[in-house]
């Protein structure tokens, strides 16, 4: 194993163990201050559940990274990737607060909408930005500043509140998350990106060992400052890590792999206004309820959007030409399959 690999080991590995301790701690402390989520209204939960788990799954990145660090991790590392890799941090933390906020005193959408932009643009500023474009009948295209500032805060606002949106199941988020991150790590690591693969080794291990406590029935909420932080550095690894490669495929890398929850928020966005609503305000037409008033359980319904963002996955990497790319494509396949088949026979399709 190269040395590098040894860092994401150890990043994955500190954040899963950071994130197992503390999300305990940190559910007690919600207890004790009353910082619980309600049960009511189009919330599947039957009982308070308190909505700071972000906090464990921010501590773990975060504390990952500085051991990485410490260990003169980031030494094998240009320059300008370890400076990328701070950006995103930075951005994630920001987007973190921003998410704490609205769980412990609520703010407007137009409010967080105006702060999540302000980040992004001041990551964009320390250079997650995106620099290129698949246009069709026209091929890769590089973009001017004035064109990549506003696409990059698109993306990188979009992604984290698409992450926030499906984040409506026990276990979905987190799950979706994670599967996605172990994909992004898979696909850096083979275009030697090291600096993605570093914070993509964290986060898989930080969302996956939060589903010890969040899978169905979940003992905590990662809350909103858990889903800005995961979406905003999802989207921050496919800038620095994939779509800063010079290549039709690269480029389109991050777009399938999050394909889930951007289809989700897509699809959500222009039913809504069809109907002459906000896209702004709550309500039952995301996918993990159209499966639930299809009859399906909550874990199968977790489980199949799980195979789902794990088909996609996979595609990404046998489109990428990684070794055994297509054999993970042939073997997401058949495990989508399987789960549709279990998901048809459970539901009044």
């Amino acid at each position: 194993m190269q040395l590098q690999h040894l860092y994401h080991l150890t990043a994955f590995l500190v954040s899963a163990v950071i994130v197992l301790l503390s999300t305990p701690i940190v559910k007690e402390l919600g207890l004790k201050s009353g910082r619980v989520d309600l049960p009511g209204g189009r919330k599947v939960h039957q009982q308070p559940m308190v909505r700071l788990g972000g906090v464990s799954i921010f501590l773990g990145i975060l504390v990952a990274l500085l051991t990485v660090w410490a260990l003169g991790g980031f030494g094998v590392l240009p320059p300008d990737k370890e400076y990328e890799v701070w950006g995103v941090t930075i951005g994630g933390l920001a987007f973190f607060f921003i998410g704490l906020a609205d769980d412990l005193f609520g703010l407007s959408p137009i409010t967080r909408l105006l702060l999540q932009s302000g980040v992004a643009a001041g990551a964009w500023f320390a250079g997650v930005h995106i620099d290129f474009l698949s246009i069709p009948f026209v091929g890769l295209t590089s973009l001017p500043a004035w064109i990549s500032l506003p696409i990059t805060v698109i993306w990188l606002v979009g992604m984290a509140n698409a992450i926030n949106w499906i984040d409506g199941l026990d276990g979905l988020a987190a799950g979706v998350s994670g599967i996605a991150a172990v994909v992004m790590l898979i696909a850096s690591l083979f275009m030697n990106q090291p600096a993605a693969a570093l914070i993509a080794a964290a986060l898989a291990g930080g969302t996956l060992a939060f589903l010890r406590y969040n899978f169905n029935p979940a003992q905590i909420f990662m809350g909103d400052g858990g889903a800005y932080f995961i979406g905003f550095t999802l989207a921050g690894v496919g800038v620095i890590g994939l779509v800063k490669s010079v290549t039709t495929v690269a480029v389109l890398l991050p777009y399938l792999i999050l394909a889930v929850p951007i289809l989700d928020m897509s699809a959500v966005i222009l039913d809504r206004l069809r109907h002459g609503k906000s896209p702004f305000i709550a309500d039952k037409r995301h996918l993990h309820h159209r499966l639930l008033e299809a009859g399906l359980p909550h874990r199968m319904t977790v489980l199949f959007i799980y195979s789902l963002t794990f088909w996609v996955g996979s595609l990404a990497l046998a489109f990428s030409g990684i070794p055994s790319g297509l054999a993970y494509a042939i073997a997401a396949t058949a495990l989508l399959s399987y789960t549709g088949w279990k998901a048809r026979k459970h539901s009044r399709l």
